[in-house]
């Protein structure tokens, strides 16, 4: 699986096309990153792989709680677009996955 933030910009970018037709499954509200949200994020992440959250509140410290999540929960934050951030983790289970990251020759693999 890759590192955080060690994506190259085209798998950014194939990530966050198979992103653009997803609704925000998880919204952060006024009670911010509780440990019940970082609990269904995690329940989402393992179903769906790539998961959009939407900041309904506390917008003005995005920048900063959407490292924070993926950094708890052992995703990559793919993008911060206005008031949605995208995030990917690999599901565990090998049944469950649907999203593969593409390379190219000469990448590494980590």
């Amino acid at each position: 699986m890759q590192e955080a933030g060690k994506l190259k910009g085209y798998q950014r970018a194939e990530l966050m096309k198979l992103a653009h037709h997803l609704d925000p499954v998880v919204t952060i509200g006024k009670n911010g990153a509780s440990e019940a949200l970082e609990r269904h994020f995690e329940r989402e992440l393992e179903q769906h792989e790539l998961v959009k959250v939407r900041f309904s509140d506390h917008k003005e410290a995005r920048r900063q709680i959407a490292p924070d999540l993926a950094g708890k929960t052992g995703a990559i934050l793919v993008s911060v677009v206005g008031h949605v951030a995208v995030f990917y983790r690999q599901a565990r289970n090998p049944e469950l996955r649907t999203i593969r990251i593409p390379y190219r020759p000469g990448d590494e693999i980590t």
